[in-house]
């Protein structure tokens, strides 16, 4: 089932990272899984070789009427940078970003009623209650250790569905840089454990779409290299 059901809210409080009020089980909605190249990624963002001094997008403030923000003003909050860290704890992956002192319950590689917390288990996919977008400016993420990651993607609008989303499969040594406005959730590395360089817009405005309560799935995000 993946009719819409517009919430009275979508906003997700920081403590419901760590802790999503999501079903035991869901269907899963498979994403479709892409090669990243230049190509693959118009209108999502861009493949990054070298992530110093990469130009970040900083959005204007929007404005509540019809008079215009003075020229060079509205968009002088700048950004932010630090570690972004992700982990498996058995079947359960979480990620902490440094950049903004968060910390996220992320997904499950199998329905969260049947995920083990401990032990070492196998992650062939990431199963997702959740996905954002910043309006307030562009993100990078970039593997310290060269890692081939995955990141599901889908263009601005929110009335975004599950079928809008692509996973995009980023090969090692590159990063990926995020336009403005495109819905996300972070990465995903392949290995079982790995840390991003991070840099976003220090506003970090966030808006939610909580896909397991919206849509009643959890979208399958494949971990592995396209065939």
């Amino acid at each position: 089932m993946t009719a819409r059901m517009r919430p009275q809210t979508n906003a997700i409080a920081a403590a419901e990272y760590l802790a999503p009020n999501v079903p035991r089980e869901l269907p899963w909605h498979s994403v479709p899984l892409v090669r990243a190249t230049a190509q693959s990624l118009k209108g999502y963002g861009r493949l990054v070789a070298d992530r110093r001094d990469y130009p970040i997008e900083i959005v204007t403030w929007p404005v509540a009427g019809w008079r215009q923000c003075d020229p060079g003003t509205g968009n002088e909050g700048g950004t932010t940078h630090g570690q972004f860290d992700f982990w498996w704890e058995g079947d359960v992956l979480y990620g902490k970003n440094q950049a903004v002192g968060s910390h996220y319950l992320l997904g499950w590689s199998q329905n969260p009623g049947a995920a083990n917390p401990s032990g070492a288990t196998q992650h062939s996919r990431v199963l997702l209650w959740h996905a954002n977008y910043h309006p307030d400016g562009g993100q990078l993420f970039f593997p310290l250790n060269g890692e081939a990651f995955v990141c599901p993607l889908a263009l601005p609008g929110d009335d975004v569905k599950p079928a809008d989303f692509v996973a995009f499969y980023v090969d090692g040594g590159q990063g990926l840089y995020i336009h403005p406005n495109v819905w996300h959730e972070a990465v995903f590395p392949l290995a079982a454990r790995a840390s991003f360089y991070d840099e976003q817009g220090k506003v970090h405005a966030r808006v939610s779409c909580n896909i397991a309560a919206e849509f009643g799935v959890f979208l399958a995000v494949p971990l592995a290299a396209p065939a």
